[in-house]
């Protein structure tokens, strides 16, 4: 079963526009975007067992995704970037 990548504008289409300004002119925003881009890829890439890893560090990578998704959402609601 092939599982796909988890774009933030996927997760948040009502909030593109925001989040393609954030991306440039928010460092933080941008920072923690890339991170999260990065931990959603390798997520990806073990589900889709084109990689190994243990069950543990794939769960640690996903709590870490859903950390960084819930920082960004919070920047994309008014926090600061």
């Amino acid at each position: 079963m092939h599982i796909d990548h988890h774009p933030l504008a996927g997760e948040f289409p009502g909030f593109k526009d925001k989040i393609h300004e954030l991306r440039q002119d928010g460092a933080r925003f941008t920072r923690l975007f890339g991170d999260y881009e990065q931990v959603d890829k390798a997520v990806v890439r073990i589900e889709n067992q084109l990689e190994a890893a243990s069950d543990e560090e794939l769960e640690r990578l996903k709590k870490t995704r859903l950390a960084l998704k819930d920082q960004l959402y919070s920047l994309i609601r008014g926090g600061v970037s």
